[in-house]
């Protein structure tokens, strides 16, 4: 007796600095995924992490797999080694090739380390036996093997590689951007196969009915005229007086950014602030007494103003300002129609709570109105941006009405 409980006291110390690694494990784990976004994509009707919401792509509707631990229809049979081939590589533990919308081309660039940390978190959640809808994807999308063949043309593995001539922060920044934020998965324009339109990292693209917007230095169109500070207060708060986050952004902040260590928010917007600007041609504004601008004008003036000022210059931090607006003189209309269509209420965060709201005017005005107003508003005020057509307006309007 007394063998076992000297044997007892000596193992104590061991379990107990067994136990702390787990849940130090655990907790980074925890906060990787979030670093991640999973919850955004993989919270479906069965609940956390059960999956089954459906991710609309140019080729179909993919519906996100369970994380759960569950052993049949989640991830329980999944160990350290598969789970991180389908991080890194974007083979499932049975071998079939995962689709690109699972964004394993970014995550790739995730260490072994952290890979096991999210495992490790993902394995403490309550299993939930649900299996999410098959794919909605015409043939052969449907066949895996048209996912291996992506792959194989368009996907090439490999770890992060840290920078020996930058900061330290500018590397973690690189790290999140280019790995684990997968900011390019939105950010980044896409072509007709859905691969990254080369020498255009981050220099925005439409993606769901929506315009994610310029990452780069470009003063107009992107992040060079904000500050770093700014930058962290966006993807910390979802807004700025520049601009509110809302639609796919605002559940990034409101699932991930915004639950960031101040520390990583800075490291990535020394990274962005880094990048540099596209050596693109300012587009010729349309003139002002053009039928279309004024149009807009009178649209705008009826409808827009009480809110967005005469001036556009909204209301710092509650309504966004137009004038001079990166988000308005995107290369394409497609946030801006979307929003006048149907509108939107931007994120709530502890930082700001408010999350104003834009009323939807798709019921009082016409294709060609939407388009009016949203080309009057991208090229008053010193914006410059091309023209929207009815045509883009009935295309987004479709979207909207999408279920």
């Amino acid at each position: 007796m007394r063998a076992a409980l000297l044997g007892l006291l000596l193992l104590a110390p061991l379990v107990a600095r067994a136990d702390t690694q787990d849940v130090t494990l655990i907790e980074r784990g925890s906060y990787l995924a979030t670093v991640g976004d999973c919850v955004a994509c993989h919270n479906g009707p069965a609940g956390t992490m059960a999956g089954g919401r459906g991710i609309a792509t140019p080729f179909g509707v993919i519906y996100t797999p369970n994380l759960t631990p569950d052993w049949d229809t989640g991830i329980g049979q999944y160990t350290p080694e598969s789970f991180h081939r389908a991080m890194h590589d974007g083979i499932s533990r049975t071998g079939a090739h995962l689709y690109p919308a699972f964004p394993f081309p970014w995550y790739t660039r995730v260490s072994r380390a952290d890979t096991d940390a999210i495992l490790a978190w993902l394995r403490t959640l309550p299993p939930v036996r649900y299996q999410p809808p098959r794919n909605e994807l015409p043939f052969p999308l449907n066949l895996r093997v048209s996912a291996r063949a992506w792959n194989d043309l368009f996907f090439s593995a490999g770890y992060f590689e840290p920078d020996p001539t930058k900061s330290a922060a500018w590397n973690r920044g690189a790290y999140l951007v280019e790995g684990l934020g997968h900011c390019g998965a939105c950010h980044t324009p896409k072509n007709f196969l859905g691969v990254d339109q080369g020498g255009r990292q981050l220099q925005g693209g439409s993606l769901q009915g929506w315009w994610a917007p310029n990452l780069t230095g470009d003063a107009r169109q992107g992040l060079g005229d904000w500050s770093a500070d700014e930058i962290v207060q966006y993807l910390r708060a979802g807004h700025t007086p520049r601009s509110a986050a809302s639609g796919p952004m605002g559940e990034a902040v409101a699932f991930s950014t915004n639950q960031w260590a101040e520390a990583d928010l800075r490291a990535v917007a020394t990274y962005l602030k880094d990048l540099p600007g596209a050596a693109a041609t300012r587009p010729q504004p349309l003139a002002a007494d053009s039928p279309q601008m004024r149009a807009g004008e009178a649209i705008y003036l009826d409808r827009c103003m009480a809110c967005h000022r005469r001036d556009g210059q909204g209301v710092a931090n509650l309504i966004p300002r137009l004038a001079g607006s990166q988000v308005v003189q995107q290369e394409g209309p497609d946030t801006l129609l979307r929003l006048v269509i149907s509108g939107v209420r931007s994120v709530a965060t502890d930082q700001e709570p408010t999350a104003p709201a834009m009323p939807s005017f798709g019921w009082q005005l016409n294709d060609q109105q939407v388009a009016d107003v949203v080309s009057y508003i991208r090229n008053a005020w010193g914006n410059a941006a091309p023209a929207a057509t009815s045509g883009q307006a009935g295309s987004a309007r479709t979207v909207v009405a999408r279920p």
